[in-house]
């Protein structure tokens, strides 16, 4: 049996899940309806007995909700100590409380099932209903402020660009309603109402789980990252192991997370969160570039090579520029762009540029205008690019789909590059896997998606399926995009 309610993980204004599971609720102000028997624990309360006891309250105007508690469905609110009382203080949308209208924020819970609650901790009110079920009857103060009634809110939808899991989490205001996501998930938020403490749903999850979750607001986030950072730089390195370390600092840590000002220390803008998406489906006559990044060998240039062999009429590679001298047998804008290395200066200032780079003194490089000429003539462009560029791609208007290859397990690495005569030593399949680490870390927010390069032709498939996929179905874009 689920608990009725369950304590904070606060200490301070404690809030704590309502799990009052309802599948249908009553409310009747001191109505004498006949109600069907129903098993209870404790034994059921008469109304005779609520009646007697409501005129202890002092004659304030108290209403009776009778809500049939089944297992496993979660009402969907939390509530707080204030003194002696224990109030309502959030609404969980898409619960049986929000869709029943009959329990509002601000409302004081006097009694459950004849049992006085006023005075107790909400972890007495957590054990004494821990085992309750059947028809609960809840006398309540209704809420005295007249809240104006809530605007109607825009849902968005962002991308997390952190991993979040509320139990780990001593700030949540209920753990039990805390939503978990990983990096790389798609949220649908539908209530910011509390800038600390936004209520969203997981892309994909909206049917099958009614009540939405909570989850940190982005400056709430912000700000608890950069003191993180602040704290992790306080550290003394010969300490930083020691527990008592993370005791010194709790209590100042909790003064500035609570402090909605801006941390002068970083920008926050910086702190990866949440980034706002649109769904985009790309029309049939502007192919968005496809872009492969992953560490050396881990077989991004294969299946580049691959894609531009087998289906020529439709991949196509941007025509890089140089200030080398043309040779005999080359073409100008075929296969390269020849131009002045003053003209390549002056195009890198003006920022035309994806990526370049000098090789035996002369400048080689890939402009956003090379790619959009593919992008024109109706072709997929193809890019293998360092992760560096992904900014500068990622800031133009082309849209790009980027697809991070990474390599497989250590020994399955190894067997690969021995199929193409490599014979690397250990410490440089480690630094392959430590690289794919690093790039994901500093640049997996740019990434669309990722591919496992386990067997080349099961990756070259997987890509292929990727690719047609962006013809058939939609995709999250950043929301700037389509602005």
């Amino acid at each position: 049996v689920q608990s009725v309610l369950k304590p904070s993980h606060h200490k301070d204004g404690q809030e704590l899940n309502a799990l009052l599971n309802a599948p249908h609720m009553q409310a009747l102000l001191l109505a004498h309806d006949k109600v069907a028997e129903q098993e209870m624990q404790p034994e059921p309360v008469t109304d005779e007995k609520i009646y007697e006891n409501v005129g202890v309250y002092g004659g304030e105007t108290v209403k009776i909700v009778r809500i049939e508690k089944a297992r496993d469905i979660p009402l969907g609110a939390t509530v707080r100590n204030e003194m002696d009382s224990v109030i309502i203080s959030r609404i969980v949308k898409g619960g049986a409380a929000e869709k029943s209208g009959l329990l509002h924020e601000g409302d004081e819970v006097l009694e459950i099932n004849g049992i006085e609650i006023r005075g107790k901790d909400v972890n007495e009110v957590f054990d004494l209903l821990a085992d309750m079920h059947g028809t609960l009857t809840f006398v309540l103060i209704p809420s005295q402020q007249s809240k104006p009634p809530p605007a109607k809110e825009t849902v968005i939808h962002v991308k997390a660009h952190f991993d979040y899991d509320p139990s780990d989490d001593p700030y949540v205001p209920c753990r039990e309603l805390g939503l978990s996501f990983q990096k790389g998930d798609i949220l649908h938020v539908i209530s910011q109402e509390d800038p600390n403490w936004w209520q969203a749903y997981r892309d994909g999850d909206e049917d099958n789980q009614p009540l939405a979750g909570l989850i940190p607001g982005k400056s709430f986030q912000q700000q608890r990252e950069a003191m993180k950072q602040t704290i992790e730089e306080d550290k003394e390195p010969e300490k930083s192991g020691k527990l008592w370390c993370a005791k010194k600092n709790k209590k100042k840590r909790k003064k500035v997370l609570y402090n909605a000002n801006k941390n002068d220390d970083y920008d926050n803008e910086e702190i990866l969160t949440y980034e706002e998406m649109s769904l985009y489906h790309q029309p049939a006559n502007r192919k968005r570039p496809i872009v492969l990044i992953g560490p050396q060998n881990c077989g991004q240039n294969e299946l580049r090579q691959r894609l531009m062999n087998n289906e020529v009429d439709r991949f196509a590679s941007a025509v890089p520029h140089t200030t080398r001298s043309r040779r005999e047998t080359e073409v100008a804008g075929r296969d390269y762009h020849f131009i002045s290395r003053q003209a390549f200066e002056s195009d890198i200032a003006a920022g035309k540029f994806i990526e370049y780079g000098e090789f035996e003194k002369n400048l080689y490089g890939t402009s956003i205008d090379s790619v959009r000429q593919v992008i024109n003539s109706g072709k997929i462009c193809l890019l293998n690019l360092h992760t560096q560029s992904l900014k500068t791609l990622r800031n133009s208007d082309l849209k790009p789909y980027i697809i991070f290859v990474a390599p497989p397990s250590q020994e399955r690495l190894r067997a690969l590059l021995a199929k193409e005569g490599k014979n690397p030593k250990p410490e440089e399949l480690r630094e392959i896997i430590e690289k794919t680490r690093e790039m994901e870390q500093n640049n997996g927010h740019y990434f669309d998606t990722a591919i496992v390069n386990s067997d080349l032709d099961k990756a070259y498939q997987e890509l292929l399926r990727l690719i047609n996929k962006l013809d058939t179905e939609p995709q999250w874009v950043p929301s700037t995009w389509l602005r």
